[in-house]
């Protein structure tokens, strides 16, 4: 059996010996971008590799391509392949962030066409609660070939703008309220959101504990939000590409698959002052 959405504490602590699946810590905070890995090194979840926001789950940003731009589908799976990503493998991403980072890795590997990858429910959170081991011994990387086979999953600027405000495209930005807002913004150097968007914010999609609504609940939640408008019509973005991934993931726990990623989002958008801004 493959897990492609959510895999609880219980599941995965029965698999920690299954060389088959493989777990990777992905911490990261974009306010000090060597945490995650600092983080890692103190103590991890048994067996697991690291891997790096910026570096190995985004590629060279050029100062109009956004925060997070995507890396190129063989730069992605080489470094897939060499931290242990195959075919058969069963992935299981993990951060201390609700999920935002893991969120990330999981869409990557959909994108290339890895179905086999869950996020860890709860997060390493939700671990220690049940009393997770930790450890600081580091594993041996065992090289895979991780293949590609592409998927429909994401959308560029242009996509966004020959649709912006028409009924084929709806847009859910997932970022919080006040940044949608255009309020209190300190990561992007400018505020506001791309006209015609609506907002979940990604954090909405988890109870208080940081592990996921049920399928039911989420599902309501998502059809009132699209409003009458199919699944795949729905793109998703945020500030950088990142969080909106728990978004989709959200819809695809739902049972409402088939939307995607706007990933350059809003820091690619606002990069050009000829795209429009809405408040």
């Amino acid at each position: 059996m493959s897990y492609t959405t959510l895999v609880d504490v219980a599941t995965l602590r029965a698999h920690l010996d299954d060389p088959q699946w493989l777990v990777v810590d992905v911490r990261h905070q974009l306010a000090d971008t060597g945490y995650g890995e600092r983080a890692y090194l103190a103590g991890h979840i048994p067996g697991a590799v690291f891997l790096h926001c910026d570096r190995d789950l985004s590629g060279q940003m050029n100062g109009s391509n956004g925060r997070h731009p995507l890396p190129s589908l063989d730069q992605l799976a080489e470094r897939l392949g060499q931290v242990g990503v195959g075919a058969t493998i069963q992935v299981v991403a993990y951060d201390d962030a609700q999920g935002m980072i893991a969120g990330r890795l999981w869409w990557l590997l959909r994108w290339l066409g890895h179905e086999a990858v869950a996020v860890l429910d709860g997060g390493l959170q939700a671990w220690r609660a049940a009393g997770g081991e930790m450890t600081t011994v580091l594993p041996s990387l065992e090289p895979r070939v991780c293949l590609t086979r592409p998927q429909d999953f994401k959308v560029d600027a242009d996509y966004v703008l020959a649709r912006i405000e028409t009924p084929h495209m709806h847009l859910v930005d997932a970022r919080s309220p006040d940044r949608f807002r255009g309020e209190n913004e300190t990561i992007d150097p400018v505020g506001g959101h791309i006209p015609g968007a609506v907002n979940r914010f990604f954090k909405d999609n988890l109870l208080p504990d940081g592990r996921f609504k049920p399928a039911a609940e989420l599902r309501m939640e998502w059809l009132a939000i699209l409003a009458g408008s199919p699944p795949d019509l729905v793109i998703h973005q945020c500030g950088s590409g990142v969080s909106a991934c728990l978004n989709m993931l959200a819809m695809e726990i739902a049972g409402l698959p088939g939307s995607r990623l706007y990933a350059g989002s809003w820091s690619e958008w606002c990069a050009d002052p000829g795209r429009p801004i809405a408040h």
